[in-house]
């Protein structure tokens, strides 16, 4: 400040103050940048509502207070889900966390898997030399039979029976009867060829073993009806049961007649288990009989015994 001047100098505050206020009364007003909003300059929601008549916005706020705000969808849980998933649940928590169980053949009931196929290994474990690797394979090692091998073995089979019989025959000293290979003079009992049944023989056509003393009796008492082939009006089913000692009381069950008084063509019964047949009566009484197996050499005999020393079992009718 001079000497002689009386006015107060502005300071520099209001001379910016005094600036701005001019620029913005000269300066054309500016729009303000996106996304920001000025002080002054109306939004054009702002507007809309200025324009709009109060009555109408009141209507329209009291509308969106009335109007029912959209709630979020609540969800039943149904006691079918409840089931299912209590049940399916535990089921994949046992599956993924539990180790799996087995029953064990022996020792405790139950035991983990593992120990379960542990022991199945142990029972099955074998042992291999180590020689089996380097056996030799070959297609050769096996031969077929043919029928003309199995029916030479089954008559090589027969031959070597017929043989021990005849050695056991021959070892007893019966006499030429015993000789299996030569038929008996007087001996007409068609299977006087075959293998009894202590050296595995069957059954003959009357259905009795072959070459017992029931058989050849059985064969005599057939011829004598004049049945010398199938069919047969005698065999075991309807003369007398396998056993000699039962021929007796099989006749009397029968009705048929027996006496101690011999006939020719009956059956001698003897108590030990033994029948043969009456060829002949002598003038002493004596009783000529013919018979096979008399003394278990399965051969044809004939011999003469006192007219009380059988039982006889008169020809059925």
């Amino acid at each position: 400040m001079h000497e002689g001047e009386n006015a107060e100098q502005p300071t520099r505050s209001e001379l910016r103050a005094a600036e701005s206020a001019r620029s913005r009364r000269t300066a054309p007003a500016e729009r303000p940048r996106a996304g920001k909003r000025s002080e002054g300059w109306p939004s054009r929601r702002a507007k809309a509502a200025a324009a709009t008549p109060a009555a109408q916005r009141t209507d329209a706020a009291e509308s969106t207070a009335r109007a029912p705000r959209p709630s979020a969808t609540v969800r039943r849980v149904g006691p079918l889900r409840v089931v299912a998933t209590v049940l399916v649940v535990p089921a994949i928590v046992g599956t993924v966390a539990m180790p799996a169980y087995a029953l064990m053949p022996s020792g405790e009931l139950f035991q983990a898997s593992g120990a379960f196929s542990f022991a199945v290994a142990e029972a099955q474990a074998l042992d291999v030399s180590a020689q089996a690797s380097g056996a030799p394979l070959s297609t050769d090692a096996y031969s077929v039979t043919t029928k003309a091998e199995i029916e030479e073995a089954a008559r090589t089979a027969e031959e070597q029976a017929q043989a021990a019989w005849a050695a056991e025959l021959a070892s007893r000293g019966s006499g030429a009867y015993a000789i299996y290979t030569v038929k008996a003079e007087g001996d007409d009992y068609p299977w006087w060829d075959q293998i009894p049944d202590d050296y595995g023989g069957g059954l003959s056509p009357l259905r009795y073993y072959y070459r017992e003393c029931v058989d050849f009796v059985a064969w005599r008492l057939n011829r004598d009806a004049g049945v010398t082939s199938a069919p047969w009006k005698w065999d075991w089913s309807n003369l007398a049961s396998g056993s000699a000692y039962a021929w007796a009381d099989e006749w009397v069950s029968h009705g048929w007649p027996t006496s101690d008084v011999p006939v020719v063509g009956a059956v001698a019964w003897f108590p030990y288990n033994h029948v043969a047949y009456v060829q002949s009566i002598n003038s002493d009484g004596s009783v000529n009989i013919e018979e096979y197996n008399q003394n278990s050499d399965h051969s044809y005999h004939r011999r003469t015994i006192g007219a009380g020393d059988a039982l006889y079992l008169y020809p059925p009718a």
